[in-house]
């Protein structure tokens, strides 16, 4: 996590009733039955996320993300209160990155962490060892939000058995966690869905493939999104195969575009590029896209919508610059579309 100087030029205000309170098969619709709206040079298009097959062209690439979400929120006690945990990453053996938040519904961060503070998590003690990734990192400068933390056993063998899906409390209910995986979701890792992709079916990938539109794989294990205004992203884990590394400068060569889906899958591609060319890697990014340093590859963004302020807002404006950004939010919020991670989607084709 870096704290970021630079601020979005994109400017709004999203009402709290925009956020989606369940997911669309719940209310009564298909994954892809979400809203879409489409920023490109000649305006702002609405559409159903269905359509998304017709609005590229052959020759493009969809890269997706091929994380699964896990378990990563579960109840603690500290100073025999209780609080939230969330399990942001697991850095190695008994080293975890975590998150202390209220209460019962995570609504807010706890700030008032101490280092050598312990949380009982079921029969695990969790001890805070200092703030990560440095001490005062919020935009703030007061107060910690992650920690790095070591746990007395096994974390995740406790989350898998009685952990449940970080959730926020603009959520009408807790819902199970496979209702936080896409259909490409195959490589466990994630602590928060990484939700651009979840409005793809099968049906829908096979019609993106019969147009000619091919689809290509990365892995990228997200943390937790729920940064503070000019707070960016944690470190995250990528991997971009060696296939997907041909893919994309194939398709660059071709003239096709490279269409990211999402804000995970722009951040690995991007943490790939060695002198303008993909290369195959993994391992651990810190790279954050900005307008002051633009992606390289990624020419089109399928996303959903994020909070003013928010890091990923800065991604969205690099890829699509900030007159398309800011008319693709402003066309959003004029039409009522739904926030978060069971919200509509965007597609910017800059």
């Amino acid at each position: 996590m870096t704290v970021l100087s630079e601020r979005s030029g994109v400017h709004f205000t999203a009402p709290t009733e925009y956020a989606a309170p369940a997911p669309a098969e719940v209310r009564g619709a298909a994954r892809d039955d979400v809203r879409l709206l489409v920023s490109g040079p000649g305006g702002v298009e609405h559409h159903r996320f269905r359509d998304l097959p017709h609005l590229l062209a052959p020759g493009d690439l969809v890269v997706v993300n091929n994380s699964a979400t896990v378990n990563a929120e579960i109840d603690g006690v500290r100073d025999g209160r209780p609080v939230v945990v969330h399990a942001a990453q697991h850095l190695y053996g008994d080293a975890w990155v975590v998150e202390l938040r209220s209460a019962p519904n995570a609504a807010e961060p706890l700030l008032d962490a101490a280092a050598g503070d312990v949380v009982g998590v079921g029969e695990l003690p969790l001890t805070l060892l200092r703030p990560y990734p440095f001490a005062r990192s919020s935009p703030t400068g007061v107060g910690n939000r992650l920690w790095r933390a070591r746990v007395e056993g096994d974390l995740r063998a406790l989350l898998d058995l009685r952990g449940r899906p970080i959730a926020y409390g603009y959520l009408d209910a807790r819902y199970p966690l496979a209702t936080y995986q896409s259909v490409f979701s195959t490589v466990p890792g994630s602590a928060e869905m990484a939700s651009a992709g979840r409005p793809f079916t099968e049906s829908l990938l096979t019609l993106l493939v019969a147009r000619g539109i091919a689809v290509a794989p990365v892995t990228l294990h997200t943390g937790v999104s729920s940064q503070e205004a000019g707070e960016g992203p944690q470190p995250e884990w990528y991997d971009v195969p060696a296939a997907t590394a041909r893919l994309v400068d194939l398709t660059r060569e071709a003239g096709g575009r490279v269409v990211a889906t999402g804000t995970t899958v722009t951040r690995a591609l991007e943490s790939a590029v060695v002198d303008g060319t993909m290369r195959a890697s993994s391992g651990w990014t810190e790279r954050v896209v900005t307008p002051a340093d633009p992606p390289r590859v990624v020419s089109g963004l399928i996303t959903g919508w994020h909070d003013a302020g928010a890091s990923h807002l800065l991604l969205v404006e690099a890829v699509a610059g900030t007159r398309l950004a800011q008319a693709a939010y402003d066309a959003a919020v004029a039409g009522r579309y739904q926030w978060h991670e069971f919200g509509d989607s965007a597609l910017f084709l800059p």
